[in-house]
């Protein structure tokens, strides 16, 4: 089960918070490790459950988006232990970087019920091109797809 909602984009003072999609992603059994902690290549398919509701889902404007894109670069930090009594995982992200056929998402993943301020048990980034599956060659990203990657950027 995942759920999602938005933050962020608040000022406070003179600083503006970044707007980040938060969304929740259960721990399954089968994530789960011979030390009883999420297995690092079961996080990769966990941060792919929570980027699928913010990018892909019906009526958002980087529905082109489902047509074709590939992952390029994948990046992640384990800084604490996730056990299955964390879930559900609580997954931050927002975009990093934003070029013209590509964009670089980063995640901070924090369990169930962890303070706000506290430290991330995983950070992650994924980097993402735009690709035209007929063709099979990188695509530019449409104007509508810019437009709305950019209102998540750090």
């Amino acid at each position: 089960m995942t759920s999602s909602s938005h933050a962020g984009g608040k000022a406070l003072g003179s600083i503006v918070l970044p707007r980040r999609f938060h969304t929740k992603v259960d721990v399954r059994w089968s994530d789960m490790d011979v030390f009883q902690h999420v297995n690092h290549a079961r996080m990769v398919t966990l941060l792919e459950e929570a980027r699928i509701p913010w990018l892909f889902e019906d009526g958002r404007p980087t529905a082109a988006l489902r047509a074709g894109c590939v992952l390029t670069d994948l990046r992640v930090r384990y800084r604490g232990q996730l056990r299955h009594e964390d879930t559900p995982l609580d997954i931050a992200m927002w975009i990093e970087q934003l070029r013209a056929v590509d964009f670089t998402i980063g995640y901070e993943v924090h369990a169930a019920g962890a303070a706000a301020d506290s430290a991330p048990a995983v950070i992650a980034s994924t980097q993402i091109a735009a690709f035209d599956m007929r063709a099979q060659r990188l695509r530019r990203l449409t104007d509508s797809e810019r437009d709305y990657l950019s209102e998540w950027m750090e």
